[in-house]
Order: structure tokens, then sequence, then C-alpha cells
């Protein structure tokens, strides 16, 4: 029996997928990409009628088309540009980019490739439908929901007896239970506390009157390993660049740990920290990440508390609590809640990612300030890139102090 349609809209996406398209769409149209998918949970296995309903709701996915109400939405959200609307008016997801299979031993296999402007906007979609297929079709749904239900209405009331005190985006997209638990969550968090500043969700976003929240992701600055003419352990740089030229100063905040974030402070330079209004972290020590970040701006006589640290890396409530309690007297502090959202229930939650792995041909890699979430097809490419950061931290790191 063939679920629902899974994705509706093509608004229900993050954010950043938007924001880093456009970015794209503007400067580099040359790009072509190509993404795979990997499941990092262990002992996990996708039955044969899993991977034929993922195969059917990619089907319904190519279908969609923005809707000219959508279209308004993106269309007023202050940095998203009129001619990239008109862009997307003309988009729609192709079926020939996507490639979904399974092994004999139930691993499967996603490759999206086409112009990195077509091939980056599945990711999200893609994500959205394999944990729903997954969860729906390998669990009784119904009492996944009743777990999800208990542990949202005790988070809630953490949220308003004063257990919990923070600020958060819901960013819970990718790895949510489904699209309609999602919605329920998003409505809750908004309606019933004071805690929730906003969603990465565009269309729960504009659904609710609520604030997208999102920047760019780590495919953003591993985009430029694959230009010529841009030095590896340089790609910081000219993200950023662009970056601030597309929007101004607007949409400022930057991910930190593409190739380490001891690589990133070198081009984080006295511009940018003026430039941008914070930075986000996504891997490796949070405390010392945002003690390093402090002490970043210090040097350049910039007083922490006017900048934003960001935390998104596998929050849950009160890891983010704990977080808040040690950052709140010396700088802004914020946080990207995903999974703990969307899907917390009495099943563990899949660990999967969609990620750039070629670009024009070429090799790309995050190396992430935790090995463990490096990803690369090419074992040699990385090492290489791992050499070029290794051999600039080196050179500059009389610049780094």
């Amino acid at each position: 029996m063939r679920l629902a349609p899974i994705v509706e809209s093509l608004l229900d996406t993050d954010l950043y997928k938007f924001n880093m398209d456009q970015v794209i769409f503007h400067k580099h149209t040359d790009l072509c990409g190509e993404y795979h998918f990997k499941l990092r949970n262990k002992d996990v296995a996708f039955t044969k009628e899993m991977a034929e309903e993922i195969n059917a709701q990619i089907d319904h996915l190519c279908t969609l088309r923005f809707k000219k109400a959508e279209l308004d939405y993106l269309r007023s959200i202050r940095f998203i540009k009129n001619d990239y609307v008109e862009f997307l008016r003309l988009w729609h997801p192709i079926r020939e980019y996507v490639k979904a299979s399974l092994s004999d031993n139930g691993e499967l296999s996603i490759v999206v490739s086409g112009p990195l402007f077509s091939a980056m906007q599945f990711e999200i979609y893609l994500l959205e439908i394999v944990n729903e297929v997954y969860f729906r079709m390998k669990y009784d749904y119904d009492t996944l929901l009743r777990s999800a239900e208990e542990k949202l209405d005790a988070k809630i009331r953490a949220l308003n007896d004063g257990t919990y005190t923070f600020s958060f985006a819901e960013f819970g997209c990718r790895r949510r239970l489904s699209r309609e638990w999602e919605d329920v969550v998003v409505r809750r968090l908004a309606q019933e506390t004071k805690s929730c500043v906003g969603t990465s969700n565009v269309y729960l976003a504009y659904k609710y009157g609520l604030t997208p929240i999102g920047t760019y992701a780590h495919e953003f600055v591993q985009m430029y390993q694959g230009i010529d003419s841009i030095p590896l352990a340089y790609t910081n740089h000219y993200a950023m660049k662009d970056w601030f030229s597309e929007y101004d100063g607007d949409n400022g905040t930057a991910l930190t740990d593409t190739i380490t974030t001891d690589l990133f402070l070198l081009d984080f330079n006295r511009s940018n920290v003026n430039n941008y209004t914070g930075v986000r972290h996504d891997s490796g020590d949070p405390y010392a990440w945002g003690e390093k970040m402090i002490v970043h701006y210090q040097k350049y006589g910039v007083d922490p508390k006017t900048k934003l640290l960001l935390f998104s890396d596998s929050l849950d409530f009160d890891r983010a609590q704990k977080l808040y309690d040690h950052f709140k007297d010396k700088t802004k502090v914020s946080f990207g809640i995903g999974t703990f959202c969307s899907n917390d229930t009495c099943e563990k939650a899949l660990n999967i990612v969609i990620k750039l792995q070629y670009v024009n041909g070429r090799p790309v890699a995050k190396l992430s300030d935790d090995v463990g979430k490096a990803m690369c097809k090419d074992p040699d490419y990385l090492e290489y890139l791992k050499r070029a950061v290794d051999f600039r931290l080196e050179r500059e790191k009389d610049k780094a102090v």
C-alpha cells in the first residue's frame, strides 16, 4: 500500500537552500554537483518495499511546482531577490537527476547529479522522504506518535515553568518523524511557548507567520573546492566574499567548521568579524569553540555581547540549557534544535545525511572539527585537502594568534 504524498510543497525545505541557491544562481551557474546519501546508524537496513516507496515519493516530488502564493511569500523575505524568485517560477525538480536503489543487504543508495543550482535543492526533500518512509513502514506509527506527543508535552511544560530559559529555532526538516508531526511541533512551540523564535522550514514559517531562519551549510563552502582558480585552503575566504557581495551584510551568520574552525578564523578577519552578525557551531566541543570565538572577537576589539553564537550540533534541550548558562553573560546565544524537536520518540532516530561529493567532476570534502563527520568518496583527495589546510595553518600560525 502506498503512503500519502510526503512532500506537498516545494517550500517544505530549509531556508538555507534558497539562500545558497540564490548565490549560485547569480554567480556560479556553470557548476555541476553530485550528492550522495549516507546512513550513519549501524545495523539499519531498508526493505525492498521501502525502496519502492521512496522512489514513488521521488516521482511525486518531481511533479510539484511552486504556487503563486508561495513565490509571493519568498519575494517577501527581505534578502530574496525578485529575479531569483522568477527563476523559481520556472524551476522544478527533475527526476532524471536522482537515482535511488537498494543493495542485496538492505543498503540504500541515493545519488543526485546535475547543475548545482538544481541538484542542491533535492537534499532536504529526499531526507524528509527517506525518514518518513522508514518510520511509517518499520514501526507502528501511532505508537511513535503517542511517545512523541508525550515528550513534546514535557518540553513545553519545561519551557514554560523556567526549567529551560533559552530561545531556539526549530531545525527539524531533515530528520522529522513525518510532515504532519513537524507541523504539530512547530505550531505548538510557536503558540504555546515564548521560546521558539522561528523555524528553518520555509513552508511552516509561511503557514504560521513565523520567521524563517537559516544562512548557509557546509556544501556552500565545499563547492568552492571544485573551482580551479581557488586554492583549497582559501575556500572560506571566497565563500564569505561571495556571500557578503550577495547579501550586503544581511543574512550574516557564518558557518565555521567546513574545513576546520582554526582555518576559518584565518579568513574571519576584521572586515568579516564586523560584517557578519555571528557564527554557527556544528561540530567539535561546543564550549571550546565558543570560548575560541569570544577570544577571536576580542582580538579585533569587538564586544562579544554584540555577536551571536548559534549552536546546532545534535542538540537536545538539556544540552542547550547548559550551553546557555555557560555563555549567556558573555555573548548573544541561540540554538537550532532539529531531531529532538521533530523526531523525539520511543525509537532511535536515523542519522542520515546527503552530502556534496563532487563539483565539476572534482571531489570535494567536509573536514569539520569532528573527525567522525568527515565525508569524502576519494580518500586521496581527503588527505590532500588536510595537507593543504595544515600547510596554511602552519605558515600563518602567527596570524592566528
